[in-house]
């Protein structure tokens, strides 16, 4: 099985339970349009691409740490798009959740998918109680106040950023961090090995969405552009220039295949990244060719 159906199995398993009544019809829509049809699942689809470089030891578990991660990364797009924040229409080329359901329901969803997330780890780490806590542990740091998502968001209502790698890695390098660690977790790897790749795909990941809000086409990448301008919100195009951002992404995508550590699976790893960085911008790009095995 792919590794999108994989993912995709997993999500609609726990969102089944999690919809069927007694929910309320309403938010189990509204959760479920958060989360289907789905963006590029590039988080989850690291944390089960290190977790078979890694072996694969617990399969089902790593099928519940990349859904976990992806209900905490759909949720964080469900608040993103709120009027308080980016008040945005379209997000994934339908209507953003609070656009088809309302600010309430937008926000009940959203606490629904985190509590799921979390609700689903625990589930599946039943039968290994020896790898829940740090699985708990690393996922919820991606997402928390201290250097997580929230942390990222809060950055932005900041008067005085004097760091765009710090925001950066908040916002967008500590959700791919925790799917990183979470993999090498359940795949019967040495986290400690791992640590730092998942901060720099992060970064490049978000420098890429820079370029793209700065130059690309809502059509095309599914959500509208000039937000960051709109918003006054710290940006790499802004900061460096498109030629230095692009210069930076391609920096960040070689550093991160550095550090990409000695295991089974490296060479499959490397290629899932040479595809991952080719996709980032969506046109050909000299970026993919500089990572070597």
């Amino acid at each position: 099985m792919d590794s999108r159906r994989r993912i995709d199995r997993a999500l609609k398993s726990c969102l089944d339970q999690a919809t069927a009544l007694p929910c309320p019809p309403r938010l189990g829509d509204a959760m479920r349009h958060a989360v289907f049809p789905g963006g590029a699942r590039f988080r989850p689809e690291f944390c089960l691409a290190v977790a078979g470089a890694c072996g694969d030891a617990h399969p089902a578990l790593t099928d519940a740490a990349a859904a976990a991660i992806e209900l905490l990364h759909c949720a964080s797009l469900v608040y993103d798009d709120l009027p308080c924040f980016d008040d945005a229409a379209v997000r994934r080329g339908q209507a953003t959740v609070h656009a088809a359901f309302g600010e309430e329901l937008a926000i009940l969803a959203g606490n629904a998918l985190i509590v799921l997330a979390f609700e689903t780890l625990a589930r599946a780490g039943g039968p290994h109680p020896h790898l829940l806590p740090g699985l708990l542990r690393v996922i919820a740091r991606g997402v928390g106040g201290p250097s997580g998502i929230v942390a990222g968001q809060g950055w932005e209502s900041e008067s005085d950023l004097d760091d765009l790698g710090r925001y950066h890695r908040a916002k967008t390098g500590a959700l791919f961090e925790a799917a990183i660690i979470a993999g090498a977790l359940t795949g019967g790897g040495d986290p400690l090995q791992w640590t730092g790749l998942g901060y720099r795909l992060g970064e490049a990941y978000q420098i890429a969405d820079d370029i793209r809000d700065a130059c690309g086409r809502p059509e095309l990448i599914g959500k509208p552009v000039g937000q960051d301008r709109v918003h006054d919100r710290p940006s790499a195009v802004h900061e460096l220039g498109l030629s230095g951002a692009t210069i930076h992404l391609g920096d960040l995508v070689e550093k991160a295949a550095g550090r990409v550590p000695a295991c089974a699976g490296r060479n499959d790893l490397l290629a899932h990244l040479r595809r991952w960085s080719e996709q980032l911008l969506a046109v050909p790009t000299p970026i993919a060719a500089s990572i070597r095995s």
